[in-house]
């Protein structure tokens, strides 16, 4: 009980220590305000780019991975990636047919190509449009889910028949209180039959995941040709068996282009994984970046507090006299200017999430950037704080601690 009526008594001075000098208070703070504010905005970027790469990651599942043309993610060679550039040929449907001939490691296999579009519904037209020339496999390999309707079949690739599966988008824009169902819809002019329409995913970074619209592949390499932004899909049977069924296709395909055992791959593979090992490096990166900012900022902060708690001793020096002559013992002493310096930079802390929150819901609410606070961020920032108005604080109360009671009784301050 007597510890915590001290604590409330030093936290209550340092509040009026607030109180009765604001500039000077501010002052005091700036540092940890600025400290704390930036790295929970860094904090909540990478938060709200997390959910952009999880969503990415999913759509090709746990044990989900492409092969494409030229794997990118995480690149950082601009020489390596130009020589890749001319040297890694077009993805073809005669490479991929011997490939899915072969794969034993692989429960589902499908090609993915898209393009820019243009559809139409009467009078209404909406300019690029992602459109996706996709196996009758391709709900299952991206984890798109069915909304109304169903999706390609076999028989409707094969026959490259014009069908088309929509995005939530264009359920919303053309058909907003009518079943989109068995209507006709122009893709670049040609008329399309609706066969469904995809549940809605949302947007990430103010793109959104519905506008796609989903045509047989064999109808789509009819009428745009199959030479240009292939990618060969692939599920493998099982998480555990993920890098086993990377390396088979990588096989086949190096195989059928007759690469010699010492010549590198000319074509990338992706995977969940991939993005995710690439994402980490790049917020391991700003990670890096941010704590050397914060670290400044702290320490800067951290000098200020101890400089304007030396001045807080001098100016109590004969009320600490007054303490000391009734009994007051050194460890009270020192405890009441270590709460009040913590309490000094905690009131920072929580003023600097005030206002990285306040960007993120102003950044969130008018820029394409998910930013969001996490519950973590704000846990460090008031954490990491206080425990540099601590550490800094130590030398002003063992200072004040160590006053002789009768030469600070003589103090004139």
């Amino acid at each position: 009980m007597q510890s915590q009526a001290s604590f409330l008594e030093a936290a209550s001075v340092a509040f009026d220590s607030l109180r009765s000098s604001k500039l000077r208070s501010f002052l005091t703070l700036l540092g940890i305000i600025l400290s704390t504010t930036t790295l929970i905005a860094v904090m909540s970027v990478i938060h709200g780019m997390d959910v952009y790469i999880a969503n990415s990651a999913s759509s090709m599942g746990t044990d989900g991975f492409r092969a494409v043309r030229m794997a990118f993610v995480g690149r950082r060679d601009p020489k390596a990636f130009l020589k890749a550039l001319q040297r890694n040929p077009q993805l073809s449907t005669e490479e991929y047919d011997f490939v899915k001939s072969r794969v034993t490691l692989s429960r589902e296999s499908g090609t993915l190509v898209s393009r820019g579009a243009k559809l139409t519904y009467g009078t209404d037209l909406v300019d690029s449009v992602q459109l996706i020339g996709a196996t009758s496999n391709w709900a299952v390999m991206t984890n798109s889910q069915i909304d109304a309707g169903r999706f390609i079949t076999d028989v409707e690739d094969r026959r490259h028949m014009n069908v088309v599966f929509l995005g939530a988008d264009f359920k919303e824009r053309f058909f907003p209180s009518t079943d989109p169902i068995g209507k006709s819809i122009g893709i670049d002019g040609m008329p399309f039959e609706v066969i469904g329409v995809a549940k809605a995913k949302g947007s990430v970074f103010g793109q959104s995941q519905d506008n796609f619209a989903a045509i047989p592949a064999e109808t789509y390499f009819k009428i745009y040709g199959s030479r240009m932004g292939l990618s060969y899909a692939f599920l493998a049977q099982d998480r555990g068996q993920l890098e086993q069924a990377q390396d088979e296709v990588r096989m086949l395909i190096r195989s059928f282009r007759h690469l010699r055992p010492q010549e590198d791959d000319t074509f990338g593979m992706v995977s969940s994984d991939t993005l995710v090992s690439a994402w980490d490096q790049l917020t391991g990166t700003i990670a890096a970046a941010a704590v050397g900012i914060v670290s400044v900022f702290m320490v800067v902060g951290g000098v200020v507090i101890m400089n304007i708690m030396l001045a807080v001793v001098s100016e109590r020096t004969r009320e600490i006299g007054v303490r000391k002559s009734v009994g007051a013992r050194r460890r009270d002493i020192l405890n009441q200017f270590l709460v009040e310096s913590s309490m000094l930079s905690a009131m920072g802390g929580l003023i600097g999430v005030s206002i990285a929150w306040t960007v993120a819901v102003i950044v969130r609410n008018f820029t394409p950037v998910p930013m969001e606070v996490p519950l973590n961020a704000v846990v460090i920032g008031v954490t990491l704080s206080t425990a540099v108005g601590l550490f800094f604080g130590i030398y002003p109360a063992r200072r004040a601690s160590r006053l002789d009671p009768i030469v600070a009784l003589r103090s004139e301050s």
